[in-house]
């Protein structure tokens, strides 16, 4: 999809308070959806942001991801999800959101279906660079009947 036709497509899916998350790889083939996102009031928020926020602001989570990443590690789960622990439990329940990165893992999935659930609220949709793969996370959401259309559609 191209211009009007993929934001006429993209708003249809994503009203001002659409919960929907960005699955796969990030990087510049999500731009289409994060600015059709932002233009509809969509808070976007990436995992990798927070942390180099908290990297900026040297809090004890930021040192801790910077020292991961200067060993070559990965940030840990652990630190992900404290970071999108206090980024969930701050927002209004009611915002929409565009949530890039995250869930990434399995178990983090499964932690994000539980705030969800404590909040009584409901994922819109999950939006998949490959929605075929067979990654743990998007097998997940494809079961649960959330995958729709893939991000290939922003280009």
């Amino acid at each position: 999809m191209k211009g009007a036709e993929h934001s006429s497509a993209f708003s249809a899916l994503a009203p001002a308070k659409a919960k929907i998350i960005l699955l796969g790889p990030s990087g510049p083939h999500l731009a289409g959806w994060i600015n059709q996102g932002r233009s509809l009031n969509l808070e976007h928020v990436s995992p990798a942001l927070l942390v180099q926020q908290e990297i900026s602001r040297r809090t004890p989570t930021g040192q801790q991801a910077a020292a991961a990443i200067t060993r070559g590690s990965a940030v840990p789960d652990q630190l992900h999800l404290a970071l999108l622990r206090k980024w969930f439990w701050a927002r209004k329940p009611d915002a929409g959101f565009l949530l890039e990165g995250f869930p990434a893992t399995l178990l983090q999935a499964l932690v994000f279906d539980e705030w969800l659930e404590a909040r009584g609220e409901n994922l819109t949709a999950g939006l998949a660079l490959d929605p075929l793969s067979a990654d743990p996370v998007i097998t997940y959401y494809r079961t649960q009947g959330l995958l729709r259309g893939d991000l290939t559609a922003a280009a």
